[in-house]
């Protein structure tokens, strides 16, 4: 059972799902999320500011105390089509509070204007820059939300296949691993905060003309074999549920250590609703404790 500020919210989000025009273009998502930004600030206590480097753009995030050796290497949602915008900031900034390391947050070409397999190259630099400023592969875990779970798993499916040095583990907070759409929670479509239909159209411009059943693009149909730990955090009632089960079941089956954490009455990304969910900062500290772990972090 949820919290009562988490069946409140509930309560707003169904409203909104169902007032919401769903069928918007980009350009008026977009727009949507713009005026959003006005309204919302990140928390005291963390310092962002862009990345100096010319491989790829990203943003730094600082907390004021923070383990010189760790590293998130940071991938954000908004469905392949929305820049990391200030709610996900909010978010990002709690979880490096928690976890008390930096975060590098790669600012990915977006769709339909940058298409798959772009934003996947964008990951991959991101990782490879971090590398060749000296960082360590054991000192990295990569993050991602939703659309941003996605590209976790393709990014660390590439790193793998090219022979990279893998980072020490990787946290998947609502990932949408089947693009295809054929979970069962997907198909129930009972998120309040998402509908599959919308979802789909993010998929179909971030997609375009490629099957949507090639591992890079749906890690669902891929192997996992080799990879690092993996955290995985759900809500009960979100449309990706079954792609995070089927995930950590082909983890296992692979021989990979992958960790599930089911959020009764969640929604997707709830992460986001930190200042005011209880359920929102008690993910965030099991996301900091899971990488300070990894990274052997003491506070």
């Amino acid at each position: 059972m949820s919290s009562f500020r988490g069946s409140m919210l509930r309560c707003l989000l169904l409203v909104r799902k169902a007032s919401i025009e769903w069928n918007m273009s980009v350009e008026s998502l977009r727009a949507m999320q713009a005026w959003t930004d006005r309204l919302v600030t990140p928390p005291r206590g963390t310092a962002i500011a862009p990345a100096l480097t010319t491989d790829v753009a990203a943003e730094w995030f600082t907390p004021s105390r923070f383990a010189s050796q760790g590293v998130l290497l940071y991938v954000h949602g908004g469905g392949w089509t929305v820049g990391l915008h200030n709610l996900e900031r909010r978010m990002l900034a709690r979880v490096c509070q928690a976890a008390s390391v930096r975060a590098f947050a790669v600012h990915y070409r977006l769709a339909p204007e940058h298409p798959f397999p772009a934003a996947l190259e964008d990951c991959v630099a991101a990782y490879r820059c971090l590398l060749k400023s000296g960082t360590s592969p054991r000192t990295i875990v990569l993050v991602g939300t939703s659309a941003g779970g996605n590209l976790t798993l393709a990014t660390l499916m590439t790193l793998r296949e090219a022979g990279d040095p893998l980072p020490s583990a990787a946290v998947c907070i609502s990932p949408m691993t089947d693009l295809a759409g054929t979970g069962e929670s997907f198909i129930a479509d009972k998120d309040p905060a998402l509908k599959a239909e919308f979802a789909l159209s993010m998929v179909r411009h971030y997609a375009g003309a490629h099957d949507r059943r090639l591992p890079l693009v749906s890690p669902h149909y891929g192997h996992l074999r080799g990879l690092p730990p993996l955290l995985i955090h759900v809500g009960e009632d979100e449309i990706v549920l079954s792609d995070a089960t089927r995930l950590r079941d082909g983890a296992r089956r692979a021989g990979v250590e992958a960790t599930l954490v089911i959020w009764p009455g969640m929604w997707h990304a709830w992460q986001l609703f930190a200042p005011y969910l209880p359920e929102a900062r008690e993910s965030i500290n099991g996301i900091g404790v899971f990488v300070r772990k990894h990274l052997n972090v003491t506070v």
